[in-house]
C-alpha cells in the first residue's frame, strides 16, 4: 500500500509516494474562518489586559515608538501600525523596524509597508552591528548587557508589536523580544542567546524557560513604560486573536490563548521529515526553526529531512553551523544524527552547513517503513507520546 504526500516547497509543492506508514503530524483544524485582523487588534485595544488604555498612556506631542517585526517574521504589520495610529493621533511618532541579529530589513517597503502613509513618522531600520544609536542602560540579573537602539530608551512609550507563536528557544515569538533582541545590539543579544543551551529554553515554555525571563528584564529596563499588541496566530499561521495591554501580563494571556491551537503530539522516530511556508524556509538560518521543533522526537541514529527551498540562501555560514547548529540545536538531538536538506541550493553550498545536501526527499524516503510528517514545524509546540 502506498500513500501519496504533498509538501508545502515555496510557492509550489512537492508530491512524492511512499510505502512506508506514515503518521501525520499537523495543527489541529478550525471549522470556522478567523476574523478580521483588524477587528480582532480593535477589540484587543478596547480591552487592554493589566494597563490603562493605550491612548491614556501618552499626552499630545509625547515621543511614541512602534516595533514592527523584519520580513523573517510573518506579520500583518499594516493593521497593527493603523490600529496605533488610529488611537494616538497626536503623538511624534517614531517606527522601528525590529531586526535583531539579522542586520538592516531595507526600510518599510521590505517588510510590507509599501504605499502607506509616513509623512511626519521617524523609520529607524535597525541596525544591532552599529554603535552609533546605541544606548546603554545596564544589564541584567543575568549578567547580559543591555544595550538598544536610542528610539526605545528616549521614547515617552515603547509600542510593542508582533505575533505570538512558538519560537524554539525563546518559548514564543512576540512580546518583549519586540525590543530585546528586535533592537538590541547584536553582541547583547548574542549574549542572552547563550541560553538557549539552558534546558529550560524550550518550544512553548515561559515562565521557567531563563532565556525569556532574561529577554524580558532587559526588554523592561530599556522600555519600562511598554504597551504590547500582538496578535495571537493558531497553527496554520492564521491571526485568531490579539491581546493588548501590559508587556508581560497581556503577552501571558495571548500564550494562553494559542497554546491548545498549536499544541500537537508525536512518537519519536528513525526518521522525521519537517516542512512548512515562508518566510521560514527563505533561508536556512530560519529553516533550523523546524528542526528545533520536532528534534526531541527523533531516534538515536536517526534523520531529519529538512524540506525548504531556501531561496534566500544558507545565510550567516558561520552564524548557522556555530549559534544555531552547535548551540541550539546539537544539544537537543541524539549523539548520532543526520539532517539532510531538501533545497534549490547547490550542493557546494549546503556543505558550508551542517545540513547534508538533497535533490530529492524520494531518495531520503526511500526503503523506510515508517516515518513522522510534520508539517508547519515552526508554527507548533511538539510534545511526545512516549515522554
Amino acid at each position: 500500500m502506498s500513500t501519496t504526500l504533498d509538501l508545502r516547497y515555496g510557492s509550489t509543492t512537492i508530491r512524492v509516494v511512499t510505502h512506508a506508514r506514515v503518521a501525520e503530524v499537523a495543527a489541529p483544524r478550525f471549522a470556522e474562518p478567523p476574523l478580521g485582523v483588524s477587528a480582532l487588534l480593535t477589540a484587543a485595544l478596547e480591552r487592554p489586559i493589566g494597563s490603562a488604555p493605550l491612548e491614556a498612556r501618552v499626552r499630545p506631542g509625547d515621543r511614541v515608538t512602534v516595533i514592527v517585526s523584519d520580513r523573517t517574521r510573518d506579520e500583518p504589520r499594516r493593521e497593527l501600525l493603523a490600529a496605533v495610529r488610529a488611537r494616538l493621533p497626536s503623538v511624534r511618532l517614531t517606527l522601528a523596524i525590529a531586526t535583531g541579529t539579522h542586520g538592516p530589513s531595507g526600510g518599510p517597503a521590505s517588510v510590507g509597508l509599501a504605499g502607506v502613509d509616513l509623512a511626519g513618522v521617524t523609520v529607524v531600520d535597525h541596525d544591532g552591528g552599529s554603535p552609533a544609536d546605541l544606548v546603554d542602560v545596564g544589564e541584567t540579573a543575568r549578567a547580559t548587557p543591555v544595550r538598544v537602539h536610542r528610539c526605545v530608551v528616549e521614547a515617552d512609550l515603547v509600542v510593542a508589536t508582533g505575533v505570538i507563536r512558538p519560537h524554539y528557544f525563546a518559548g514564543w515569538g512576540a512580546g518583549a523580544k519586540a525590543v530585546f533582541p528586535g533592537l538590541a545590539e547584536s553582541t547583547a543579544a548574542r549574549v542572552n542567546h547563550r541560553f538557549k543551551t539552558h534546558p529550560s529554553a524550550l518550544p512553548g515554555a515561559v515562565d521557567d524557560n531563563v532565556c525569556r525571563l532574561d529577554m524580558e528584564d532587559a526588554a523592561l529596563l530599556a522600555a519600562p513604560r511598554a504597551f504590547l499588541l500582538d496578535g495571537v496566530a493558531d497553527g496554520e499561521g492564521a491571526i485568531r486573536g490579539a491581546v493588548a495591554g501590559d508587556l508581560l501580563t497581556a503577552f501571558r494571556t495571548g500564550v494562553d490563548l494559542a497554546r491548545p491551537w498549536v499544541t500537537v503530539t508525536a512518537p519519536r522516530s528513525r526518521l522525521i521529515v519537517v516542512e512548512d511556508q515562508a518566510p521560514v524556509t527563505d533561508s536556512l538560518y530560519q529553516a533550523c526553526k523546524l528542526v528545533a521543533a520536532v528534534a526531541a522526537r527523533l531516534l538515536p541514529g536517526g534523520t531529519i529531512v529538512l524540506v525548504a527551498p531556501c531561496a534566500d540562501g544558507i545565510g550567516p555560514v558561520d552564524v548557522v553551523n556555530r549559534a544555531i547548529y552547535e548551540i541550539g540545536l546539537k544539544p537537543r538531538l541524539p549523539t548520532a544524527h543526520r539532517i539532510l536538506l531538501v533545497s534549490e541550493l547547490a550542493d557546494d553550498v549546503v556543505r558550508a552547513s551542517f545540513a547534508v545536501p538533497l535533490k530529492s526527499l524520494a531518495d531520503a524516503i526511500a526503503g523506510v517503513d515508517e516515518l513522522i510528517l510534520v508539517r508547519g514545524a515552526s508554527k507548533l509546540v511538539v510534545h511526545g507520546v512516549d515522554a
